[in-house]
């Protein structure tokens, strides 16, 4: 197309089904689907920035019938309901439409394609060119020197010659071909048995549809038998197909002129979808920035001793103020400070820098003066502190000797608790929530090998940087604290729990764990023998060398050298090699048996042998990990750098690396963890009887399972029994179906359906509580833990099954685990809490899964052996006993 600027017609209503079946499902927070409003959203803005065009419209088709139907009643009869993911987006995809400044057409009683056909006539006629943005083949037939098609999806422009090519016949004889071949879709009749090759064929030889049916009688077999009992219907068909060029329209194109954007509306349309591109790219935009910006923002840099004293007698005077700190790394063992910022009221912050360093930078005030100026205020209880991540900052002025008290509020546990998504970042938030982008660390330090650490940095622009967290966190607990307040279990959770463990866990991680190099140097050269024996031995087997982590290779040893069964493929048809397919296939066969073990080894020897080394502070001798409070749908804490949570337990490698855990001298590792804690709140939460009198009884919980499920007497349930009876007690509280056990348990489907049932019938309470969980979960969303933490189930209402069932199985697990988790953290805080008042010579240096893990100093033992479990077990009240296993030893592996 030679314009630059053509009228663009947009066929709404194809893109919107096309963009619904292509895109993934998304959703935002809220459990609104989301997918075709970006699909359709993104087109329409690619082709507004392609083409910069004058006049541009959206048609989509009207609500009920349109002629078609008034000249046949079957018309698309065979077509199925709007899904109900689809129809709730119609609406908010209309509004965007509508926001963006582009005119929206829906004209009642014809489709988009007759309206598209009518201003496409009206445009060429006033000498304009025209682009039809479609995906539908009927669209051929407007075709000619002044209208294209255009395919925003798959990028392709269709002129005469494209049709000639895609559809093997001109675009003025595409209204016969569409008669001929009909469409099952809309429910045209056509000729049966003529597709595209035949009706390509006969317009070739008898030139148009006339021509063919004059021809009828000369056109043998059973296709021509079908034509001419078809005679009848073809023209129905012809006028089904035909896009009417004259509707009677209420305007004409000239009206169809693409306006400013309502960039205020759709600042606030980004926000609810959680188009965080979009948006950012908004209010990244000078000119739409000055309509976002709804708080006039104020910072200041503190570089004077008068300035510094003023902002220290406004500090002191306030109930809550946001601090956050700037410094050299994001590693709080190795990180110093540069500055800190400090807010009081949105709008307005301030930023001492203490330790800048390049040319020309201006004289500060001294890092030691400000610190110690500040220490009254950073410790005080009454003046309460926000921020985001605050661990991070505890841990920071922990460095110069400055206790935070007064920690009340952290941004980041705000929006976890409220079902924020996994994006918890502050730029992520202050979009959300604020509608506000934030300054990025790579616009103030650069990106990449040229990124500069923030002492480097300018002071006018660190300023900027700095003096902004501080007042988006503030603003951010002004919008998300009023939000937790309704909630009186979410005020309960967050101030009970989540906020007395930031100081926790940031003392937790300062502390580390001593780690016994010698040890780990050890394992590793036992597991690098060990890799090279196991090479050697696939080796000899597969009689060829490869790469054993090269899962192309691997396709290629096992099922085309080897000629193993193919158990499963991958989405692009190639032979599988995962972890799943290779454990079944090595019941059978010793190559994939090698194959895991040496990538079970491989891991261990990567992930800790080699690395935990690395990881040791020189100063302190000792593993700092970073626990994270947010993240995981549950509530449970995650760790990294190193991942704790990952460490095997189950095999003597993994066991050996626990092993260089150590206790220093003088002192003892006691690890306390609760029993069956999951079982033992399902108990509890289904009230069934039976489960709760065996837990009453202190029975061996599986052993009693099985003795219920298999009608025996606890005496005569033998180990496979009590084996299946086990992973019926877990697969169940994990949702697992009697696919899955069967699965788990080697078992036919049915059999496992027959254990699933007989555990209904002896412990229907457990049933009863799964169903009332479910339906709780379909009505409002989300599903509680028993302190009345929400877990936000946002597919649960997906019109895609297996998104639902996911969901489904989610709801019924995520009680169980997250009061697993709203369980440990309290016990955490109540341990840690009983140790400092006592003043004991122990603490907690570790938490994996139901774990505590304990420094105790040898003549305390004893004591703490029986005081550690007491307390946490009555973190949480249940109506079955929690019990809480304690071992001792020189290391972590000894004292499991």
């Amino acid at each position: 197309m030679q314009q630059k600027s053509p009228v663009i017609l947009v066929d709404g209503s194809s893109y919107l089904y096309r963009a619904f079946h292509a895109l993934p499902p998304l959703t935002n927070s809220k459990g609104l689907p989301t997918g075709a409003i970006y699909g359709v959203i993104n087109m329409l803005r690619k082709l507004i920035r392609d083409y910069e065009p004058e006049y541009i419209a959206v048609i989509f088709d009207p609500k009920g019938k349109t002629f078609r139907d008034d000249l046949y009643k079957e018309y698309k009869a065979n077509r199925p309901p709007m899904p109900a993911d689809l129809s709730q987006q119609v609406k908010p995809l209309l509004d965007v439409v509508k926001t963006m400044g582009l005119p929206l057409v829906v004209i009642d009683h014809y489709e988009a394609d007759d309206v598209i056909g009518t201003l496409a006539v009206q445009a060429v006629q006033e000498g304009k060119q025209v682009l039809v943005s479609t995906g539908d083949k009927d669209m051929a037939q407007l075709v000619n020197d002044d209208v294209t098609l255009i395919n925003t999806m798959t990028n392709k422009i269709m002129g005469r010659e494209g049709v000639i090519e895609k559809f093997g016949v001109p675009p003025e004889r595409i209204i016969d071909y569409l008669a001929l071949i009909g469409d099952t879709v809309d429910n045209v009749p056509g000729v049966p048995k003529v597709g595209p090759k035949t009706a390509v064929k006969w317009l070739a030889e008898y030139k148009d549809l006339d021509g063919i049916v004059a021809n009828a009688d000369n056109i043998k077999g059973k296709v021509g038998e079908n034509l001419r009992n078809s005679l009848p219907d073809i023209p129905l068909s012809k006028e089904l197909v035909t896009i009417k060029l004259d509707v009677p329209l209420p305007f004409d194109f000239h009206e169809l002129k693409k306006q400013e954007p309502d960039t205020q509306s759709l600042i606030q349309m980004y926000q609810d979808l959680e188009f965080k591109n979009w948006l950012s790219e908004l209010l990244s935009n000078k000119e739409t920035a000055v309509v976002a910006q709804s708080i006039e923002r104020n910072y200041h840099t503190i570089l004077t001793e008068e300035s510094f004293k003023e902002l220290i007698n406004v500090l002191s005077e306030q109930e809550l103020i946001a601090i956050d700190t700037e410094t050299t790394d994001l590693n709080y063992m190795k990180a110093e400070i540069v500055g800190i910022s400090a807010a009081y009221k949105t709008g307005e912050a301030y930023y001492i820098p203490v330790a800048h360093d390049y040319l020309d930078a201006p004289t500060q005030l001294d890092r030691a003066y400000v610190l110690e100026t500040l220490k009254p205020i950073i410790e005080s209880s009454s003046i309460k502190k926000v921020g985001h991540n605050l661990k991070y900052d505890i841990s920071m002025f922990s460095k110069y000797g400055i206790n935070m008290q007064g920690v009340a509020f952290d941004t980041m546990i705000e929006a976890f608790l409220l079902g924020s998504g996994s994006r918890l970042d502050m730029d992520t938030l202050a979009l959300k929530y604020l509608g506000h982008k934030n300054i990025s660390f790579e616009e103030v330090a650069g990106k990449g090998a040229k990124q500069i650490t923030f002492d480097k940095v300018d002071i006018d622009t660190a300023t900027q940087y700095a003096a902004e967290d501080a007042d988006i966190t503030l603003s951010l607990h002004e919008k998300l604290w009023p939000m937790i307040e309704r909630d009186a279990a979410l005020v309960n959770v967050l101030e009970n729990e989540e906020m007395p463990l930031v100081p926790i866990l940031s003392e937790i991680e300062r502390t580390g764990v001593l780690i016994d190099i010698n040890s780990l140097y050890a394992q590793s050269e036992d597991l690098g023998e060990r890799l090279t024996k196991l090479q050697k031995e696939t080796f000899a087997i597969a009689e060829t060398e490869f790469n054993m982590n090269s899962p192309k290779q691997l396709q290629k040893v096992l099922f085309e050298d080897m000629k193993l069964p193919i158990l499963k493929k991958t989405p692009t048809g190639q032979a599988a090699t995962s972890e799943e397919v290779l454990q079944e296939l090595a019941l059978d066969y010793p190559l994939p048996a090698l194959i895991l073990q040496y990538r079970s080894f491989s891991k261990l020897k990567s992930t800790y042998t080699d690395k935990l080394p690395l990881l040791v502070d020189k100063q302190t001798g000792r593993v700092h990990t970073s626990y994270h409070q947010v993240g995981t749908a549950t509530g449970r804490f995650s760790s990294s750098d190193p991942n704790l949570q990952n460490i095997p337990v189950r095999t003597e490698e993994g066991r050996k690396i626990r092993k260089a855990f150590v206790a220093p001298k003088g002192y003892k590792i006691l690890a306390a963890d609760y029993s069956q804690v999951e079982l033992r709140i399902m108990a509890h939460l289904s009230e069934d009887k039976g489960l709760c009198d065996a837990f009453a009884q202190g029975l061996d919980i599986h052993k009693a399972t099985a003795a219920e499920v298999f009608g025996v007497s606890l005496d005569d349930v033998d180990n496979l029994q009590r084996r299946h009876a086990k992973a019926i007690n877990f697969g169940l509280i994990y949702g697992m179906s009697a696919f899955g056990l069967a699965k788990q348990l080697d078992v036919g489907r049915s059999e496992a359906q027959a254990y699933i049932d007989m555990y209904f019938d002896r412990y229907p309470g457990v049933k009863r509580y799964m169903e009332e969980v479910r339906e709780k979960a379909h009505k409002s969303g989300y599903v509680e833990t028993l302190t009345g933490r929400k877990l936000y189930l946002p597919e649960i209402n997906s019109k895609n099954k297996m998104l639902m069932n996911a969901a489904e199985r989610a709801a019924i697990n995520a009680p169980m685990q997250g009061t697993a988790a709203d369980l440990i953290k309290r016990a955490m805080v109540n341990v840690h809490n009983m140790l400092k008042q006592k003043n004991m010579d122990a603490r907690i240096i570790m938490q994996v899964h139901d774990e505590l893990v304990f420094e105790v100093a040898e003549d305390l033992v004893n004591d703490m052996k029986v005081v550690i479990p007491q307390v946490m077990s009555e973190a949480i009240e249940l109506h079955v006993p929690l019990l809480v296993d304690v071992g001792v030893g020189d290391n972590w592996d000894e004292a499991h």
